[in-house]
Order: C-alpha cells, then sequence, then structure tokens
C-alpha cells in the first residue's frame, strides 16, 4: 500500500514554501531559464539544435541520447565523434546542453528490463562526457509506473544506480505519470542526492489530474531537478495555469530550467515555439 499521507520530505518541502508565499508574487520566477527540447526543434540528436536553439532565443537545450540501432548494442551519442561535435556546436552558439534524455526507456521498462538498467549506466557516462549534469529516465506507455508493484521494481533499479549516477556528478531526473506523493516515496526509498524528480506541467494537469502548482510546492525545489513546460496545442489551451506554476516556483525558490516539450499545431516549428515563449514572457 502506499503511504497515506504526504511524507517527511514533502511536508518539509510544504512548509517552507508556505512560509516564504508572502513575500513572493506572481512575477517571473528569478531564478528561471528557458530551455528546449531538440526534438521540438526537430532536430534530435542533432548537432544544428543549438544554433535554432540561439537564434530562436532559447538559454538552452535538452539533448536527445536516441535510441539504438536494430539489434543494435550501443546508443547514437555513444558515439565520441558525435559527443564532439555536440559540444562544439553547443561551445559556439554559447547554448548548454542542460540534461540529456534517455528515450530508449520508451521500448525497454527499468521496471522489468535488466537491459534498461546498462542503458542507464550508458546515459550516466553519455551525460557525464556532453558536460550536462541531468539524465532523465522516462516511465509512459507500456513503461508507465501504474502498479505499488512497478514502483518497487524501479526503487530496486534506482538504488542499483544511483551510487554510479553519484560518482559521476549526474542526477537522475525520473519523468513518470505519477503523484507528488508516489513520487516522493520513490525518493524516500531510494534515499539518494542523485535522484530527482523531472516534473512535466502539463502530464499534471492534462494526464494525471492534478494541479501542478500545489504539486511543485509539494516538492520543494530540493527534490526538482529540472521541469518541462507543455499543455494542450499552445501552452495556456490546456489544463496548465502557467501564472499559478510562475507563482509556485517563486514561492519555493526554484533555481533552474524550465524546458519546452511543446507542439507544433500548424507544423511551422519556429513560428510554433516562438508563440509559447511570447506566451511565457507575457505572465
Amino acid at each position: 500500500m502506499m503511504r497515506a499521507s504526504v511524507s517527511r520530505r514533502g511536508f518539509l518541502a510544504a512548509g517552507a514554501a508556505m512560509a516564504s508565499a508572502a513575500m513572493t508574487g506572481g512575477a517571473a520566477p528569478a531564478g528561471l531559464k528557458l530551455g528546449v527540447m531538440d526534438g521540438v526543434l526537430g532536430l534530435a540528436t542533432d548537432p544544428a539544435c543549438f544554433a535554432k536553439a540561439k537564434e530562436l532565443g532559447v538559454a538552452g537545450v535538452q539533448v536527445t541520447l536516441g535510441r539504438p540501432a536494430k539489434k543494435g548494442t550501443s546508443l547514437p551519442l555513444s558515439s565520441k565523434a558525435l559527443q564532439e561535435k555536440m559540444l562544439a556546436a553547443s561551445a559556439a552558439a554559447g547554448v548548454p546542453i542542460v540534461s540529456t534524455y534517455l528515450d530508449v526507456l520508451h521500448d525497454d521498462c527499468l521496471k522489468n528490463s535488466d537491459k534498461a538498467s546498462q542503458w542507464v549506466l550508458d546515459g550516466i557516462q553519455i551525460t557525464k562526457a556532453l558536460k550536462a549534469k541531468i539524465l532523465m529516465p522516462v516511465f509512459f506507455g507500456k513503461c508507465e509506473l501504474a502498479t505499488h508493484g512497478g514502483i518497487e521494481k524501479a526503487v530496486a533499479a534506482f538504488k542499483d544506480l544511483a551510487p554510479a549516477a553519484l560518482d559521476e556528478g549526474v542526477t537522475i531526473g525520473m519523468e513518470s505519470l505519477l503523484t507528488a506523493k508516489q513520487s516522493l516515496f520513490v525518493l524516500e526509498q531510494v534515499d539518494s542526492p542523485a535522484l530527482k524528480v523531472y516534473y512535466d506541467v502539463g502530464n499534471a494537469a492534462n494526464m494525471i489530474g492534478v494541479d501542478p502548482a500545489s504539486e511543485l510546492r509539494i516538492y520543494g525545489a530540493q527534490n526538482l531537478c529540472q521541469i518541462h513546460f507543455k499543455d494542450k496545442a499552445y501552452l495556456g489551451q490546456g489544463k496548465v495555469d502557467f501564472p499559478a506554476v510562475y507563482a509556485a516556483l517563486n514561492e519555493i525558490g526554484y533555481q533552474g530550467y524550465g524546458v519546452l516539450e511543446t507542439n507544433a499545431p500548424t507544423k511551422d516549428t519556429d513560428a510554433d515555439l516562438k508563440r509559447n515563449l511570447e506566451f511565457l514572457a507575457s505572465l
């Protein structure tokens, strides 16, 4: 059974947020920078993503590690040559790699696959080589943590993987459809500074059916490594209350990136991303 009450970790985080609430307003969070997934630019695992991000005024890029070729045993970004190209393009544009996305975990599930654990270990090494600090494993579709048994298996996997991440200075940021209470349970069970939550406000509001602002206050900044910004179609057209999200991020003192994982409804990637950036700038 899952815990019936908010964990001590979450209780302390929520208390700190409430204590600071009176001192903060609804303005854009002072510690927030905007990034974008390379796939949103239509340039997944492509060095050209950094120049495009700079052109559009985005401050960082989350890089997709890619899936192996059929029957392959390595991720595309395991290639030292490709790593060097990514780093050179990042430096030339002045746009850092703010995190990596382990998309192969849509195919191999960490809750039930030893192969998935090896992908995470590979991802840790690639993330370090790319001079990033955050690796994002995902739990969606067939890999969703839909049962307590699945959650317990993920906990066991993370207990094995967290020491390797800690040794390399990489934070594992799990992105899932778990509620804040469930995610904090995982963090408490693993009990490692190398594991945090990669929070997605769009998934929270539109898929899980919870209020992202309330959950951000439950988490507190110390349990979050990075945040995805998305909604339905364009930002502001779904259930996400972005002014409330910004107020919550201010209250908890979040310092980091909000990475856009947005759609391109018109199929014009540049124009649609600009529209979403303009929406956020208007808050």
